[in-house]
């Protein structure tokens, strides 16, 4: 494992390599078998202008989208967030998480095992949440019956004396490609953990109901292939259909399997899991990255949509401003939020 603005963390043994950047505690690159399997830049500095899809971010403070950026009833108060989605807020606001700088890479030893860790506090106010509180995130790595395994993990506390309870989500935001520098997923072989998901309304929002997926196999252990267009989803599945049961910290949690996906042209393989309850699902229908040049004068080839899937761990979408599913996502003083996601990627 490296990183691309600090000194190098520890090495990978594996026939790949990871690097992260500070800026958003970013996935800059995955590789597997000598190939790169995410978007990315190639230098640090383009992130901060072009990364309006947010390429291997940390998102928080919370995922997805708030309902009118507004979050009620929470320390007795209404709470206004900065909107960058229409009315509502998305990924935790104009300069969420994935745009501030973090602490980090540190390498550490976790569970035995090499790794680099990130922390970021985010003080009482910032677009608009209450509350100072610090996320600690984890990258670790190995390598297991010939597959390259990132784990990563998070931890949410709250550390400031502003209030008593807040919001907290945090997911990764990568786009993953595994026949690049194909500009297309196009011919991704994709099987779910599951084919429920939840019903949105035009704006994003979800209607309160959990349905089954229309677009794709409804037998879960089916697999499709993506086209050229479609099928195209943007949609929250979940695993966990039980809002009441989902526990704040959900690592203590058995991991559960939420994509596979697979390139016949590439031979790679990636299978996502989660002990989280749910996971956004993107082909990038919104991708609009101009091409770009580096300091050196290399040109970046434009992205554009379908240039790559997202799979993104989380809690339910607009939990924060819908009261009854708020117990997934409620942080008080002396507890701890928590989430941990492994991905395994490996070569025909």
């Amino acid at each position: 494992m490296s990183s691309s603005n600090t000194a190098a963390a520890a090495a990978d043994h594996a026939a790949s390599a990871f690097t992260f950047i500070s800026r958003g505690a970013i996935i800059q690159e995955f590789k597997v078998a000598g190939r790169n399997i995410v978007q990315n830049f190639p230098e640090a500095s383009l992130y901060n202008t072009y990364n309006a899809p947010h390429f291997g971010e940390t998102i928080g403070r919370t995922t997805n989208r708030v309902k009118d950026a507004k979050i009620s009833n929470l320390n007795g108060k209404t709470y206004t967030l900065n909107a960058n989605n229409g009315s509502n807020s998305l990924h935790g606001g104009p300069t969420g998480w994935g745009k501030r700088d973090w602490q980090g890479p540190k390498p550490v030893n976790r569970n035995g095992k090499e790794g680099v860790e990130f922390k970021y506090l985010s003080k009482d106010g910032e677009e608009g949440y209450p509350g100072a509180v610090e996320c600690t995130c984890w990258y670790t790595a190995w390598t297991e019956d010939g597959k390259t395994v990132l784990e990563i993990e998070y931890q949410v506390d709250l550390v400031g004396d502003e209030c008593e309870e807040t919001v907290v989500g945090v997911t990764n935001h990568s786009y993953f490609n595994l026949n690049l520098p194909s500009s297309t997923v196009a011919g991704t072989v994709v099987t779910l953990g599951t084919t429920s998901y939840l019903e949105i309304s035009p704006d994003g929002i979800p209607t309160g109901n959990i349905k089954t997926y229309p677009s794709i196999p409804s037998n879960p252990s089916e697999s499709f292939t993506l086209g050229e267009t479609d099928p195209d989803p943007d949609d929250c599945f979940v695993i966990n259909e039980s809002p009441s049961s989902i526990p704040l910290d959900t690592r203590p949690l058995p991991l559960n399997m939420l994509a596979t996906l697979y390139h016949p042209d590439s031979g790679l393989h990636l299978e996502v899991s989660s002990t989280e309850p749910a996971f956004q699902f993107y082909t990038g229908r919104f991708v609009d990255v101009p091409e770009v040049e580096t300091s050196t004068g290399e040109k970046v080839p434009a992205r554009g949509k379908r240039c790559g899937i997202c799979v993104e761990p989380s809690r339910y979408v607009d939990c924060a401003g819908r009261e009854e599913w708020r117990s997934q996502c409620l942080l008080r003083k002396g507890e701890v939020w928590g989430a941990k996601s492994v991905y395994k990627s490996w070569k025909d």
